[in-house]
Formats: structure tokens, C-alpha cells, sequence
């Protein structure tokens, strides 16, 4: 009986030890085919992270802890299918100590002025030009005066919103005057343009992005930008009136004023800062340089030509005129 009990021990230790030595050689194997493994793994994580980069920031910034930085889903910029839509390493750079020491340290690039400090502004219009430097409507970007003035595209534009302000015509105007302010008192004078309605905005004759013409205006010169809309007033005529063809903001000030169609100041004061002031005087009204004879014309004074429309009570045609030589001996003067 004792010998069967230590045949059975024997037999006993002897399966645990077949066992064990099974077990020890199966996790001999496993650690090699992890070791095998983890170079294929790591090369495919990366490959992951290079492809989405996305991943490296959503792992601290998710939904409860930075809910605007994730609505970026919901924007052009958030787009998956598009292999055109940049990742959060994109614009914010790789920012390698900003994730090993868990945000202590900012990120490459910084838009946004918070916990850390905003990067440069041409650091910052850098990762948006690295995308957006391909539209002919950025083209003149380099050397305009938004650029020269160190002014960034995180200045006006919102990248985690859906609504951007700036890309809206009834909300870009508060951006553009939050630096334009002497423009924004000028746009609530009564004669305007339908800004504040959102029928215009100021993109429809700036660009701010840069352009050949002055004042960053979208054609090459202020009266090619303002015959977009004011065609009727292009010609050609017969007879130009020499600032109409050199500049419209010479007479108008197309951000608003007091004086009804966009006028600096009410005729005929306008007219006279040129022109210089006649009355009835016939010889004059020819364009004679002759004296009135103060003693019986005294009564007669330009002071009647204040009244009313003034001066275009007869020269109506103030932007040019068709009017024949043949049938009008003074046609410069632009009568109907």
C-alpha cells in the first residue's frame, strides 16, 4: 500500500513538472513572437500616428476637457474623407515635449492666447500658408499691408467653429472693425452702404488677403472696383469729368457720410473745392474771366446757388456726358 501512495506522488510530480516545462516553453515562444512582433507594431503605430495625427492629442484633449477644440470636426478642416484635411499636428507642429511632459510646456504653434503664449504671427500664418498658398486670391498676401503689419490669419479667422465670422457677410464686419474702428463709426452715418443689413460686406471691394490695387481693393484701382456694382456710371463717354475717371473717393467716401449719395460734403461746397464759384453773371457762365461791375450787379451773389441741388441743378451729368459739340456750344460742362 505505501508503495502504491509513492508510485502515485512520483507520478503526481512528475505531470506537474511535464506541465510547468510546457508552460515555460509556450511563454518562451509567446516572448519571442512578441519580440518578432513589436518592431511590425511600432512601425504600424507610427504609421497610424503619422496618418492621423489627431491621435496624439485626443488622448488628453477630449471632449470634456476642450469641447471647441474637437468642434473641429464639424468644419471643412474636420473632414475625414477629404486626404486634403490637415491633422491637429498639422498646424500645431509635432510638439514632442508639449506631450511628454502631459501640457506643461506649449505646443509648437500657438493660436489661440490662454494658458500659453501665442507664437509669432509669421509662425503662425506659416501653418496656414503651407495649405493656403495655392489660391491666386492669397497670391499678393506676401508684402500687402496686413502682412507687413504683422497681422495673422488667427487675427480674423476661426478654425475650431463651424461659423467662422469673417467668412459670414452679416458678421465680417465686426471683425474687420475691431481694428478699423474709424470705418465703423462711418458705416452708421445715414448715407452708406448696406453693410450692417449683410446685403455687402467689406470683401466684396477688399481683399485683405493682398492685392495690386491701393487700399487692398479687389481690382486694380478704386473706379474698376466700384464699376462692379456702378456700371451706368463706366461709360465710355464723350466727355469725361477728369476726377470721376481718376478716383471715386475723390467726391465720395464709400464708408458712409452725413450727405445723401455717399458725397464728402453737400454741393455746392463739394464742387468748389475745384471748380471755383460763379454766379448769374453771363460772362462768367461762358467761362469768361471778366469782373462783374459791383455796382449793378452787387445784389447778384453765389449765394443763391446754395439753395437746393446748387450746382447740379444744371450739370446733371456730373459722371460724364454724351453731350454733342454741334448742339451745345460748353459740352465740358456736363449738361444733359
Amino acid at each position: 500500500m505505501k508503495t502504491f501512495i509513492k508510485i502515485k506522488q512520483w507520478l503526481l510530480v512528475a505531470l506537474h513538472c511535464a506541465a510547468l516545462g510546457a508552460a515555460l516553453s509556450g511563454g518562451a515562444a509567446y516572448a519571442a513572437d512578441v519580440a518578432q512582433a513589436a518592431p511590425a507594431a511600432a512601425t504600424a503605430s507610427a504609421n497610424d500616428l503619422v496618418l492621423n495625427g489627431d491621435a496624439k492629442c485626443t488622448r488628453c484633449h477630449d471632449e470634456a476637457d476642450s469641447p471647441e477644440l474637437l468642434a473641429i470636426g464639424k468644419t471643412k478642416h474636420g473632414v475625414r474623407a477629404d486626404g486634403r484635411t490637415p491633422s491637429c499636428t498639422s498646424c500645431h507642429g509635432e510638439s514632442q515635449p508639449h506631450q511628454a511632459q502631459k501640457g506643461k510646456v506649449a505646443p509648437d504653434v500657438v493660436f489661440k492666447k490662454g494658458a500659453y503664449a501665442v507664437s509669432e504671427p509669421a509662425k503662425l500664418n506659416e501653418a496656414c500658408l503651407s495649405c493656403h498658398d495655392k489660391d491666386a486670391k492669397r497670391s499678393h498676401w506676401e508684402g500687402s499691408v496686413h502682412q507687413s503689419r504683422d497681422v495673422a490669419c488667427s487675427s480674423c479667422h476661426q478654425v475650431h467653429t463651424a461659423q467662422d465670422k469673417v467668412r459670414d457677410k452679416l458678421t465680417q464686419p465686426e471683425v474687420c472693425f475691431a481694428c478699423h474702428k474709424e470705418q465703423r463709426t462711418q458705416i452708421n452715418k445715414p448715407s452708406r452702404h448696406p453693410i450692417p443689413e449683410g446685403k455687402m460686406s467689406c470683401s466684396d471691394c477688399h481683399n485683405p488677403h493682398g492685392s495690386v490695387g491701393p487700399k487692398l481693393m479687389k481690382r486694380d484701382s478704386v473706379v474698376e472696383t466700384c464699376y462692379t456694382c456702378h456700371m451706368e456710371k463706366r461709360g465710355p463717354f464723350v466727355h469725361n469729368h477728369e476726377p470721376v475717371s481718376e478716383d471715386c473717393s475723390n467726391c465720395h467716401n464709400p464708408h458712409g457720410t452725413v450727405v445723401e449719395s455717399l458725397l464728402k460734403a453737400r454741393p455746392p461746397f463739394l464742387c468748389q473745392q475745384c471748380h471755383t464759384p460763379h454766379g448769374p453773371f453771363i460772362p462768367q457762365l461762358l467761362g469768361q474771366q471778366a469782373v462783374p461791375n459791383t455796382a449793378t450787379q452787387s445784389a447778384r451773389s453765389t449765394t443763391n446757388l446754395t439753395q437746393g441741388r446748387s450746382c447740379l441743378n444744371c450739370h446733371t451729368q456730373v459722371h460724364g456726358t454724351n453731350n454733342p459739340a454741334n448742339t451745345n456750344p460748353t459740352p465740358q460742362f456736363n449738361f444733359r
